[in-house]
């Protein structure tokens, strides 16, 4: 009499441990590696979230556009040709090549970032030229994508100062980390930003991330940020040439709230605040020193 046949061994419970084995070795693996809590090698580079808790998130560049993720029909179609025409030209001979290169270099060497500044007010046709001037800085594509805001109303300077000095305190006590502010020390630099009131002109220069055709489509704005840092430091050079002073700031996380408040587009996004004025009689700045050619050129 034959017995009857016995069902074959479940191989689900093995299934079942060897996959809960494989979750937990890879929720360790992520915990370890994610947390930092792992040790690291001596002299080993912590990851670059840690360093740059600073990273300004709205001044991310983003020259390189999916446009296969957009609308085709969102993005302006290319221009026709433009018609070209003779190029007019000043060439001058050797010395006097040498004679203005130093001359220029003098100029510029004198420029410093000055911190006290008049409330003297200043010709608004030099303004309108030095902004004339950077915008003649080259773009990608010749998008010319900056915009300068000029700011001279004292209500509304002061409110731009109240959203910087707000931020910076945070900037300074939290996001900039250890190392920048004992950087910052030897320059006697705070989060008090008295200039923001006092300078009788700040110009904030906005980069435009991408244009807006006529027709309501959008503009590719090729190496948009390259391009307006290029057109930031032609005026830097146009102010210094005129007579005037400033300092380079950038308003860490205070780009979205001071684009609503000058009521620019999301398009825009601020890369640098430059308050403008003649330097106060009290005006002081760091004795510093600039590296020797030979230590900034390299010749092959």
């Amino acid at each position: 009499m034959h017995s009857p046949p016995t069902a074959p061994p479940s191989v689900f419970p093995h299934d079942l441990q060897v996959l809960v084995a494989v979750v937990c070795i890879l929720i360790v693996w992520i915990f370890k590696n994610g947390d930092g809590s792992s040790k690291r090698r001596k002299g080993e580079p912590r990851a670059r979230a840690e360093v740059r808790p600073w990273v300004d998130e709205d001044l991310k560049d983003n020259t390189d556009l999916h446009q296969g993720e957009e609308d085709a029909n969102d993005w302006q179609e290319s221009e026709e040709d433009v018609e070209h025409i003779p190029f007019s030209h000043t060439r001058y001979p050797e010395k006097e090549m040498v004679k203005r290169s130093q001359e220029f270099y003098a100029l510029l060497s004198k420029r410093r970032s000055v911190r006290f500044i008049s409330s003297e007010q200043v010709p608004m046709e030099v303004i309108d030229n030095v902004i004339k001037t950077a915008g003649t800085a080259p773009s990608g594509a010749h998008t010319e994508p900056w915009t300068f805001v000029v700011v001279k109303d004292p209500d509304v300077k002061h409110k731009i100062r109240e959203i910087i000095e707000e931020e910076e305190e945070i900037n300074y006590l939290k996001r900039m980390g250890r190392q920048w502010v004992t950087d910052l020390k030897k320059l006697r630099t705070n989060w008090v930003k008295e200039y923001l009131d006092t300078a009788p002109v700040l110009i904030l220069i906005f980069k435009q991330v991408h244009g807006v055709a006529a027709s309501g489509k959008r503009k590719v704005h090729y190496y948009n940020e390259i391009s307006v840092s290029i057109a930031c430091g032609i005026l830097l050079a146009a102010l210094q040439n005129a007579g005037l002073v400033t300092v380079t700031t950038t308003p860490l996380n205070c780009g979205p709230r001071l684009r609503v408040l000058l009521g620019r587009p999301t398009n825009e996004k601020l890369l640098m605040l430059l308050p403008v004025g003649y330097a106060s009689k009290e005006a002081t700045v760091p004795n510093l020193t600039r590296k020797p050619v030979d230590q900034i050129r390299v010749t092959v």
